[in-house]
């Protein structure tokens, strides 16, 4: 039920991470803690990133000296424990997401891991909480993973907020494939959305075959 690249044979999936940093144990008991609630029918398996994206978002956060970051769509935390993991000891994230429960798994691993102090979690609708904080260059990085039909009102509020050079990440920008023949309401959002991405002067634009499709997006 652990979540890979889609694009890649199981094979090569289990050589692309025998090949990068292996998860610590904290990593490896969230991501199996998240598999087992998808098992009983609790959670989608989709709403989970690869462990090859983890590892990637924790070095490019480090990468890019992140200090402020947002992140609008928690579930169970593996994504915030990786960008909290990439910031300084003086960093801070920001998630936002609506459920309780989902949260409540990931906030016990952020505690384990020692990175709970660099975390803020507010609950509730993410829209209307992202356009309450000032429009004022805020955040280093922002990682978006949440209702796909909103990541277009997601982008354009984040503008503002992003500092120069910002980097903002969209997941699941490839949907397993669909995004060339969409079929459903979110497929024609992200294909929407990717089209106008490319031709929209503010953003640097690169569409990664990472996991499910991470788009990248530089603030020019």
């Amino acid at each position: 039920m652990t979540p890979r690249s889609f694009l890649l044979t199981p094979e090569l999936g289990d050589y692309v991470r025998a090949s990068s940093e292996a998860p610590d144990d904290v990593v490896a008991d969230l991501l199996r803690e998240t598999a087992e609630l998808a098992e009983r029918g609790e959670a989608s398996p989709t709403f989970q990133i690869a462990p090859e994206q983890g590892t990637f978002m924790q070095l490019l956060t480090r990468a890019l000296g992140v200090r402020r970051a947002i992140e609008i769509g928690t579930f169970t935390g593996y994504s915030a424990l990786c960008i909290a993991r990439g910031l300084p000891e003086d960093g801070s994230l920001l998630c936002l997401d609506r459920s309780a429960a989902w949260t409540a798994v990931g906030r016990r691993y952020w505690e384990r891991a020692g990175v709970a102090d660099r975390i803020e979690l507010r609950l509730g609708e993410a829209l209307p909480t992202l356009r309450e904080l000032p429009a004022v260059e805020t955040f280093d990085l922002a990682f978006v993973d949440a209702d796909k039909t909103g990541y277009a009102a997601y982008v354009e509020e984040l503008h503002a907020r992003m500092t120069g050079n910002g980097v903002v990440l969209l997941d699941n920008t490839l949907r397993g494939g669909r995004i060339l023949d969409p079929q459903d309401e979110d497929d024609v959002a992200l294909a929407e959305l990717n089209a106008g991405l490319a031709a929209d002067p503010r953003w640097e634009t690169v569409l990664l075959p990472l996991s499910d499709g991470l788009t990248v997006l530089r603030k020019r």
